[in-house]
């Protein structure tokens, strides 16, 4: 099992070096699934690894910048930087794509026979 390290302790890698790893790393997980499925989801692979590439780059400024910006004079007033706002549209695509694609292995996982078939 690989080792992931926490956000702050990370590396900071360039966008297009992320994408290759994530791609590389969702086109192993469906090294084994049969050929049409893999071709179906060819393009949710590289938009799950674009998206993951893009809040890569977007949680590295808003590590600097924090999520929302406080007026320093009045607390009471704040304002959300739009860049976290994409960071948390960006998320819940990945979400979904990343939901999708399990939903494309979890088919292709073939049970062994339990006998069971004679009840149903």
């Amino acid at each position: 099992m690989e080792k992931t390290q926490p956000f702050e302790n990370a590396e900071v890698l360039d966008k297009q070096t992320v994408f290759q790893n994530e791609f590389e790393k969702l086109t192993s997980i469906f090294a084994e699934v049969e050929e049409s499925k893999r071709k179906l989801v060819a393009g949710l692979i590289q938009e799950a690894a674009f998206l993951y590439a893009e809040n890569y780059e977007l949680r590295n400024m808003l590590k600097l910048t924090g999520m929302i910006r406080i007026n320093p004079d009045i607390p009471s007033q704040q304002k959300p930087i739009p860049a976290a706002a994409q960071y948390l549209k960006n998320l819940n695509s990945y979400a979904v794509v990343v939901k999708t694609l399990n939903g494309v292995l979890s088919k292709n996982i073939i049970e062994p026979d339990d006998g069971m078939e004679e009840f149903e």
